[in-house]
């Protein structure tokens, strides 16, 4: 292998070297902005929250994932937007709970075969 053919190799070698810790490096910034955001959304929680209301939130992020991380998105614009008193208590959440069943129940579409 000639010193020129060496020399391309070792610099593509550090080229992909240099690309892939770059990529890392974005990668780590984008789970520390994801890391950031949900603390910030966890601390509003606490202040939005009694710790009965909470708890239940946390009950129900553990069974439907998805739907609790709905359900908090909605009750963060819910108090901003001054609908609901805050802190929203455990009797409070029971309540915008059924409403969005409520809703749920209406949106669903049935098919039926003859």
């Amino acid at each position: 292998m000639s010193s020129e053919e060496e020399l391309q190799r070792l610099r593509a070698q550090r080229l992909a070297e240099l690309q892939a810790r770059q990529n890392q490096s974005e990668e780590q910034q984008r789970a520390q902005a994801i890391a950031e955001a949900e603390a910030q959304k966890q601390a509003l929680m606490r202040k939005l929250l009694t710790p009965e209301a909470r708890l239940r939130l946390t009950n129900i992020k553990m069974v439907r994932p998805e739907f609790g991380e709905q359900l908090e998105l909605q009750l963060l614009q819910l108090a901003q937007a001054g609908k609901v008193p805050v802190p929203i208590t455990d009797e409070i959440l029971k309540r915008i709970l059924s409403q969005l069943e409520a809703q749920q129940q209406k949106r669903e579409i049935s098919i039926r075969r003859k």
